[in-house]
């Protein structure tokens, strides 16, 4: 009877774990050769035949989201940290196609710190989720779009309305319910286009057309285009530009976008003092400065607020309007430009969002 061992023994119970699992699993070694697999990674690779010690390329051919392939052993052997992908497809014999949700992970492989090392392979079929998040990315481009009209439409008419009510010195109680018909109408337009523009960034629809940015023109124009609605809170815009800036090549329409979400929530969330826009050259491209003395955000807080429809459970921002949108369509749009945002704040003493953009060109 051979003997058993703690190094076998140790191999049973992981291959009777892995096998028991429903995703597929797939362990090689430091030069891509398998040396454990699952019977649900034999079944999304569509393979009969045992795998043992075989180049993980020959069994499996992943391609890209553009239908290119991917070359497995290159990505695996380049991984340093565990990482995942929700883009990755495989096709069959039959060329019908699966989309793969797929993690590597370099680990030990055998017992303790003196295993071998290699790397595991967590891949799961996830074409019944995409199909879904395709399904509903579609809805939400199709409504925002039929409701651009009537919400245009009907900001408009409130807006004539209270140019008359105004001229004719109307009950103040009727010009009170147009101002906040108009409020809540205008809520109503940011969250079609935050909508629009969400559906376009997970559809990768949103294409880049660089052009020649003004840094320091921008900036101006934007402390201009917010005067009005700070002093409506008796807020000071200030600036605050580096000499010598050099042109930003990027793509100006995002570009601003970021920007005025940053400076529209640096308003809303300062009750006194200042909102400060500034900007400064950097090695590859143009620092842009949004920051306020507001109410602050929570170290817990920073670390979520890009989430997809966050919201902060301070009252203070209860007291806004918002969708949770805001900041999460502008993290998309910061990935699309290559840029970067760093976040300082405290809370009571305010906030100061940085957003790095290289040039594109």
């Amino acid at each position: 009877m051979p003997k058993v061992t703690a190094e076998s023994l140790e191999h049973e119970r992981m291959t009777s774990l892995i096998n028991s699992m429903a995703d597929g699993v797939i362990a090689v070694d430091e030069t891509a050769k398998i040396v454990l697999y699952n019977g649900a990674a034999l079944n999304i690779l569509d393979n009969n035949a045992s795998m043992q010690g075989k180049a993980l390329d020959t069994v499996f051919r992943p391609v890209d989201k553009n239908n290119q392939p991917v070359d497995i052993v290159d990505l695996v052997m380049h991984t340093k940290t565990s990482t995942f992908n929700r883009d990755y497809r495989l096709q069959y014999d039959d060329d019908s196609t699966i989309n793969l949700y797929m993690s590597i992970a370099p680990v030990h492989l055998g017992y303790g710190a003196g295993g071998q090392r290699g790397y595991v392979l967590l891949l799961r079929d996830i074409t019944r989720e995409k199909s879904l998040e395709e399904e509903r990315d579609e809805f939400i481009s199709v409504i925002s779009h039929e409701l651009r009209t009537p919400i245009t439409i009907a900001e408009g008419n409130i807006s004539n309305g209270q140019f008359i009510a105004e001229k004719r010195q109307a009950d103040p109680a009727i010009k009170q319910a147009l101002d906040e018909a108009h409020r809540q109408v205008l809520f109503l337009a940011d969250m079609i286009n935050d909508l629009s523009t969400l559906s376009r960034a997970e559809r990768d629809k949103l294409s880049v057309e660089v052009e020649s940015i003004n840094a320091h023109d921008l900036v101006l124009e934007l402390a201009a285009n917010y005067n009005a609605q700070a002093d409506a809170k008796n807020l000071v815009i200030k600036t605050d530009l580096a000499p010598q800036l050099e042109l930003l090549q990027s793509g100006k329409l995002y570009v601003r976008e970021i920007l005025q979400n940053f400076i529209t929530n640096a308003i809303k969330y300062t009750e006194t003092g200042t909102v400060t826009i500034g900007a400064k050259p950097t090695a590859r491209g143009v620092s842009f400065v949004v920051g306020d003395s507001g109410i602050g955000i929570s170290k817990s807080d920073q670390e979520k607020i890009f989430d997809k429809f966050f919201r902060s459970e301070d009252y203070r921002t209860r007291q806004n309007n918002g969708t949770g949108l805001g900041l999460y369509v502008t993290i998309k749009l910061v990935h699309l430009l290559h840029a970067e945002v760093e976040v300082q704040s405290e809370l009571n003493v305010g906030s100061t969002f940085t957003v790095t953009f290289p040039n594109l060109k």
